[in-house]
């Protein structure tokens, strides 16, 4: 048994879970330490926080861009190579791919004064709102029954009108959304995201891995599609195999049915082998990571000033931002 797990070391496996070892056929320098061979020290990207976060200790691995994955391979114990495992990168949006936090709440402020109503959103305050409820209008919806419906230019607190209420809330966002627009304009994308994005879809188009990439946003259509086009470009945007925004479903997150739906959209486009656990999420708050897990998905964490200090011990792994991860790293996370 000590044999074949020496043997299985020098082959590349670098992790093992029940009945399966999953191996990474790659070139390992020397001083790089397999994870069954010695402790492995935190990453300094995934080094647990002070007791303030609450996380507890965060197990972490080494990842360095220059261990470019070659295959990936599902293997038995016996190490004889079954088949190639497809998998799924999904990138959440805002907060994965650019801090929006402040975007955000800059523009619901703007859509407030201009439509003469009396809230002003805290920074304090919307990151509590922000990682309770997914979504905008559902926000704006938690807000108003929870400190009243207010008086507007477009007329006096909707208390009993449901399809007054709407109305506030459909105008509030279309105006918030114009006023977002203009801010994500001038915005840089987080560290490392497009480059990982770029290596996943190289390597599935060149048929290194079995993989399929997504991105699934909890912002409307038109303010997910803008943001994409704007930091990701077209030609990146056009290359993903599944692009879902929370328009395209019923429920938001934390609720998990926009990664059901991804899920499902990509078994219907021929990869009907693919589980759930076989999907690998980014995402940059608590609602998200429930969204993941609640899908059986596994779930990476990048975090923002505003999520940092949230609980994420749920996680497979957390960073505080993408720069130097490598993608073997982040297709391991959670196995």
């Amino acid at each position: 048994k000590k044999e074949k797990l020496r043997s299985r070391r020098r082959a590349g496996v670098v992790w093992e879970r029940g009945a399966m070892a999953i191996a990474f056929v790659v070139p390992v320098a020397p001083q790089l330490a397999l994870r069954d061979e010695a402790p492995v020290q935190p990453h300094d990207a995934v080094r647990a926080r002070d007791g303030a976060n609450r996380w507890g200790a965060i197990r972490a691995r080494r990842c360095s861009l220059d261990r470019s994955v070659l295959s990936m391979t599902s293997v038995s114990n016996d190490g004889a190579a079954i088949r190639a495992q497809h998998r799924a990168l999904i990138f959440d949006c805002d907060g994965v791919i650019l801090e929006s936090e402040d975007l955000h709440r800059d523009a619901y402020n703007a859509a407030f004064r201009h439509f003469e109503v009396n809230y002003e959103w805290t920074p304090e305050y919307y990151d509590i709102l922000q990682n309770t409820v997914g979504g905008g209008k559902p926000k704006m919806r938690y807000h108003f029954r929870k400190f009243g419906w207010p008086d507007s230019a477009l007329g006096a607190a909707p208390n009993e009108s449901e399809a007054q209420q709407n109305a506030l809330i459909d105008a509030l966002q279309d105006y918030k959304t114009e006023v977002y627009k203009d801010l994500v304009a001038k915005t840089p994308p987080r560290p490392g995201v497009l480059e990982l994005m770029d290596a996943a879809l190289d390597a599935r188009d060149s048929k290194q891995l079995p993989l399929s990439v997504c991105i699934c946003s909890a912002s409307t259509k038109s303010s997910c599609l803008f943001t994409l086009d704007k930091l990701v470009g077209s030609d990146r945007v056009g290359r993903l195999d599944v692009v879902l925004a929370g328009d395209d479903v019923l429920k938001k997150k934390p609720d998990p049915l926009i990664y059901i739906t991804c899920l499902e959209q990509l078994q219907a486009k021929g990869r009907g082998d693919l589980k759930a656990e076989q999907c690998v999420v980014i995402e940059d708050s608590l609602i998200g990571l429930q969204a993941a897990k609640g899908a059986g998905m596994k779930c990476l964490i990048t975090t923002t000033s505003s999520t940092e200090r949230q609980d994420f011990s749920g996680a497979d792994a957390v960073y505080p931002n993408l720069a130097g991860v490598a993608l073997d790293c982040v297709l391991s996370a959670g196995f």
